[in-house]
């Protein structure tokens, strides 16, 4: 996988807990990209479940590094409906994210900061408004969500595509 990576133009990381409802939308956006698309090439997407802290401080050291990283994550932010599909800068992210199994466990952030400014990667996150996510192992994802996947995907996609 760190090979795909490293060799990769864009890399597409799915974020988050498949145990805990909706905040499995990363890893499912991921599998679904895989199933249902080809990539372009020089594309990579993998699941990186609650582990992608290491894939990026790995990221931080190595001198070969993609020219653009995807994050798929949900969250849950005030003012969207749930399914809502949009992006957020590094910057935007919830603070009430930092306790959770997701991405935005330390140093997530800073790591995606230091890739940003430090490594001149192109960082973007996508980002889905939750509908539930269950105090206890509840795996699956809501309604709003799972019909979510199809655009979100093709939103990623044609972001990549040129033309």
């Amino acid at each position: 996988m760190i090979k795909e990576i490293l060799e990769s133009r864009i890399a597409v990381f799915g974020c988050g807990n498949t145990l805990f409802g909706d905040d499995g939308f990363g890893p499912r956006a991921v599998e679904y990209l895989n199933e249902n698309y080809t990539l372009p090439e020089g594309m990579y997407a993998e699941d990186m479940g609650t582990a992608v802290s290491d894939i990026l401080f790995d990221l931080t050291l190595s001198e070969t590094r993609p020219e653009s990283i995807w994050i798929l994550d949900a969250v849950d932010m005030e003012g969207r409906n749930p399914g809502e599909v949009f992006e957020l800068r590094v910057e935007d992210i919830p603070g009430k994210k930092s306790g959770d199994f997701s991405l935005h466990q330390f140093p997530a952030v800073n790591l995606l900061q230091e890739l940003r400014d430090g490594g001149g990667i192109n960082i973007r996150i996508l980002a889905i408004q939750v509908a539930h996510i269950p105090e206890q192992v509840q795996p699956g994802l809501s309604q709003e969500v799972q019909n979510t996947l199809p655009k979100a995907c093709r939103f990623i996609l044609d972001a990549c595509i040129p033309g």
